[in-house]
């Protein structure tokens, strides 16, 4: 199984706006809306949101915070993962990730165990700035599942061209922090 996995830092969505995006996405739901396209637009109005980063931390503006989060995404290689590509913005980050069947692996756990590592060595980078008490990651995740390779192919050029599309200065659209 091949999916789209989007997470972000703690606090990046304001919790007014989440409800109302949860809200939207119960109404779609509710009048009828193909699941999966009603999947699509809470995840283009979701992406909007984080992409216009309203509140929050942006730690990945750092490129040696992005350099932990980049190392731990392609650590997934070796425990059995494939990762078709993936994107670090200021906020956020998007993975193209198979899991191979049969594999005893979950996304949940690799997941929460990115969220582990990145979250102790980030900390570690940032320790002044933010408490230990404090929450680094936003728990859960975004995850829409890839049906074909036509879909994977629009994904990907979506996680490629996402800093551009948001306007993000250049170094963003050329940092080696998309990979595909």
């Amino acid at each position: 199984m091949t999916s789209l996995l989007t997470f972000r830092l703690h606090g990046t969505i304001p919790a007014a706006t989440g409800r109302e995006l949860k809200a939207e996405l119960r109404q779609d739901q509710e009048a009828g809306t193909d699941h999966r396209r009603a999947q699509k637009q809470f995840f283009a109005r979701f992406d909007a949101v984080l992409d216009r980063a309203p509140i929050g931390a942006s730690y990945f503006e750092s490129e040696k915070m992005a350099e932990v989060l980049a190392g731990e995404i392609m650590m997934l290689e070796e425990t059995g993962f494939t990762v078709h590509g993936f994107a670090i913005l200021p906020n956020h980050a998007h993975i193209v990730l198979e899991l191979p069947d049969n594999s005893g692996l979950s996304f949940a756990k690799a997941i929460d165990l990115l969220h582990l590592r990145t979250g102790t060595n980030c900390r570690r980078l940032v320790r002044p700035k933010l408490p230990p008490e404090a929450e680094f990651w936003q728990v859960g995740w975004f995850e829409y599942e890839v049906q074909d390779a036509a879909e994977l192919n629009r994904l990907l050029a979506y996680v490629r061209g996402n800093a551009c599309t948001t306007g993000l200065p250049a170094r963003f659209q050329e940092w080696p922090y998309v990979n595909d």
